[in-house]
């Protein structure tokens, strides 16, 4: 599913979600990056609702870190590096390498440009979103290297 997607609306963000959630597998890692409002909640909104979750219960992560959603299928972490300071070590401060050991849940991971690096053996996406509010969205989606 890598690739360039515009979407005109927010509707159209989250049915990418929704895309991208019906073909995760365990252990996968989503690295999203996008300012303020690029929608970054939306599309987890949708993923999970790929997964058989409700999605009123899906909520950023701002304040708490992370949000551990329990899926019919799988475990979701989903993860917000918004409140952290980048010079702080991200990764230990949510318990990412502890997360990352279950290779049987996904994790989703919000301004995920301020992790300094983290070692992961599984399928890693990262996820660009350009434009916020109702302007159209550039969604890039690409895999990475594992670490």
């Amino acid at each position: 599913m890598t690739g360039t997607y515009i979407c005109e609306t927010p509707s159209d963000t989250f049915a990418l979600g929704e895309r991208l959630g019906a073909q995760l597998t365990p252990g996968d890692v989503l690295l999203l990056k996008g300012g303020l409002g690029a929608g970054k909640t939306l599309l987890t909104k949708g993923i999970l609702n790929a997964l058989d979750f409700d999605i009123d219960e899906v909520t950023s992560p701002s304040f708490t870190l992370v949000n551990l959603y329990h899926a019919p299928t799988l475990d979701v972490y989903h993860i917000d590096l918004w409140r952290l300071d980048e010079n702080s070590n991200t990764a230990s401060a949510v318990g990412l390498e502890e997360i990352l050991a279950d290779e049987n849940n996904v994790t989703i991971i919000e301004w995920s440009e301020k992790l300094r690096s983290f070692s992961h053996s599984g399928r890693i996406l990262e996820i660009s979103i350009l434009g916020d509010g109702d302007d159209a969205r550039t969604i890039g989606i690409k895999s990475v290297p594992s670490a």
